[in-house]
């Protein structure tokens, strides 16, 4: 598929992105807005995460929430929603015959709320049991420890959803100023991808638009990095079966030339079942089911995380044999390794990318985040270029075992032995 998209400013900032993919039958619809636990004021955290509940729950068209959601999935389409950390998606996916309702509805959806107050109650308790199923989870809770373990007392360590004191807190009033504030068309994004013509994806949007721009209240927080000469750890002791782990490093902001490097360094380490960790950690030494790595980038930070689930009597044996694969990797990467991890990468891009939805999002989270718009093919230029060397250099600045941090859940309440095994590495 060649990537010649469009894209168009409307008088009002409100951008507008598509990719037109003839003969495809499927079309994916996507609203990006610069809302996520960055932008929050403290006392409301979790407001970005408890509007996009709410835009569910009732517009001034579709006053119950049964009359959104139905017009999707009557048509065997998909409608859904996340939240994340620096940009909240609504979106759907559809026959292509059914692009205008799609459109339609999700318009409605950001437009329009009511936010009825025994809707905002009945969600309450909603969002409040999903954070319970958080809890409940060890790997998901391992996921957000290390985000404190990181970034710790500011809104890029904290659950997107809030806390149970904040989700408590959350009024029709903070609700209905935030989304005023937030979701206005210089902090939009509308991408759109399958069979569509641009210019008639314009009017369509235009015939629809009823909100108009003002200044924003919030803004994202830059992110302090509060690390010191030591190693950190967070503990949750749970009675489970398996202790839940994350290993992380400080990494780098998407717009960061390392960022491609670390990127292949975390392929290198564990993507795919002939990764490092996956082959000495659970092929050669058995003592993982899941390991795998990943390299996260933001607006202005980053990190590489190790996840893993292990015997919890095994669970020193098993870091340990990570931080032997990570001072390896330090040492040395070999072409061969490297050139499997780039294959990899632009061979799972090239994949996703058959998927309308993925057209879809690629095009609008870069925007949204970044305000410019990166080809496929000049990813997989750029993961072409890339060095044994650079991998080196980018291990040696970012692997830095001496501000390594780790989130550990299972049945250990002793976080010093923790710090002594990642002080053994040094």
């Amino acid at each position: 598929m060649k990537f010649l998209y469009e894209r168009t400013i409307l008088s009002n900032g409100l951008r507008v992105l598509s990719q037109k993919i003839p003969g495809i039958k499927s079309v994916s619809v996507g609203i990006f807005i610069g809302a996520g636990s960055r932008y929050e004021p403290p006392k409301i955290a979790g407001i970005s995460h408890f509007i996009e509940h709410m835009l569910f729950k009732g517009t001034t068209q579709r006053p119950k929430p049964q009359m959104i959601s139905e017009e999707i999935e009557s048509v065997g389409g998909i409608l859904n929603a996340s939240t994340d950390k620096e940009v909240t998606i609504f979106y759907t996916k559809a026959g292509g015959n059914h692009f205008v309702k799609s459109l339609d509805v999700l318009m409605d959806m950001i437009q329009n709320p009511i936010f009825l107050p025994e809707e905002i109650e009945r969600e309450r308790s909603v969002i409040l049991e999903e954070l319970s199923m958080t809890y409940d989870q060890p790997d998901a809770l391992a996921d957000l420890l290390i985000d404190q373990a990181l970034w710790p007392s500011q809104p890029m360590g904290t659950d997107v959803g809030g806390t149970r004191g904040t989700v408590n807190s959350i009024t029709k009033e903070h609700l209905t100023d935030y989304h005023a504030n937030q979701y206005v068309p210089s902090n939009i994004v509308i991408a759109v991808a399958g069979d569509v013509e641009h210019d008639y994806l314009l009017r369509e949007i235009n015939s629809r638009m009823s909100i108009y721009d003002q200044p924003r209240k919030f803004e994202i927080e830059p992110v302090k990095q509060a690390y010191s000469n030591t190693v950190s750890v967070e503990l949750n002791e749970k009675p489970t079966e398996q202790t839940h782990f994350c290993l992380a490093f400080n990494g780098v902001a998407f717009t960061n030339v390392d960022s491609y490097a670390l990127d292949m360094l975390s392929t290198v380490l564990g993507e795919g079942m002939t990764s490092r960790l996956f082959l000495e950690v659970r092929e050669n030494l058995g003592l993982a089911y899941d390991i795998h790595s990943s390299s996260i980038h933001y607006s202005d930070c980053g990190a590489t995380v190790i996840g893993c689930g292990s015997d919890s009597a095994k669970v020193d044996l098993t870091i340990a044999a990570i931080l032997r694969e990570l001072r390896e990797t330090k040492i040395h990467v070999s072409v061969r390794e490297l050139s499997r991890a780039i294959e990899y990468s632009i061979g799972r891009l090239h994949l996703r990318m058959e998927d309308t939805r993925a057209v879809m999002i690629w095009l609008g989270a870069q925007e949204i985040l970044k305000g410019d718009i990166i080809t496929v093919d000049e990813i997989e230029s750029k993961l072409r270029s890339i060095t044994t060397e650079d991998l080196r250099v980018a291990s040696e600045n970012y692997i830095d075992f001496g501000m390594s941090r780790l989130s550990v859940v299972g049945p250990h309440s002793d976080k010093h032995e923790f710090e002594q095994l990642l002080s053994s590495i040094i």
